[in-house]
């Protein structure tokens, strides 16, 4: 009986992960542990601790360090910051001490950061998924980090505006990584991650966007009636 579970088990490994190695077991833990280290918000209980407040409840609402840098200033950005990134890389580091397939890795890196940006005991209401997003990145593979970073010093000097030139790194970073001849698993990862990235930043991409076009607009009229009144 137990050589038939096992049988099966290891064939429903294959199916899904596409490998024979490793336990299902295993892969499932590690990935909701990551998912539940994700979850360790650092800028919200580092509000919470330092002034007793719902950092949600102030700023942009959201518990990563650029809001907790409004709130406590540069120290409180620092320190979120570095947590931030640090659960990232651990989810990776986690990963490799059970000598789990690259796939299962990547899912460690998906989990990690959709547990910063949708933590359950916040009521799915967290961060943004950058910093974690770079630390995980950082800790599987320098050269996509690296890339990351080379693609957004490429699109800052177009855009002008560091939140749109970063998110667009990370939607450019997959398809960079594709060119460059990156493997599959670190393609993947750099795709999942962005698409958290992008998505956890809908709101923010549509202002942005918005505040441009209106800047613009603003622009084009001053001009107009610069030349109306013959100045």
């Amino acid at each position: 009986m137990s050589d038939r579970v096992g049988t099966l088990t290891c064939a429903f490994d294959v199916a899904v992960f596409g490998t024979a190695s490793g336990s299902l077991t295993v892969d499932f833990l590690l990935v909701a542990a990551c998912y539940c280290l994700g979850c360790f918000t650092a800028g919200y209980y580092w509000v919470r601790w330092r002034t007793g407040q719902d950092i949600r409840q102030l700023g942009s609402g959201s518990v990563g360090a650029r809001n907790v840098g409004r709130v406590l200033g540069p120290s409180g950005f620092v320190v979120v910051l570095l947590l931030d990134f640090t659960k990232g890389a651990l989810a990776v580091w986690l990963a490799t001490k059970l000598g789990v397939t690259p796939e299962v890795t990547v899912m460690s890196m998906a989990a990690v950061v959709v547990g910063h940006t949708w933590p359950a005991q916040l009521r799915f209401q967290g961060g943004k998924g950058v910093a974690t997003s770079l630390g995980a990145i950082l800790a599987y593979d320098p050269l996509s980090a690296l890339l990351l970073v080379l693609v957004f010093l490429v699109c800052f000097p177009l855009l002008r505006n560091f939140t749109l030139a970063g998110l667009l790194a990370f939607a450019l970073s997959p398809f960079a990584g594709f060119l460059s001849a990156f493997g599959i698993n670190e393609v993947a990862a750099l795709s999942s991650l962005a698409g958290i990235v992008l998505l956890a930043h809908h709101k923010n991409i549509r202002q942005e966007i918005a505040g441009i076009f209106a800047a613009r607009s603003l622009k084009e009229n001053s001009m107009h009636t610069d030349k109306g009144s013959g100045l």
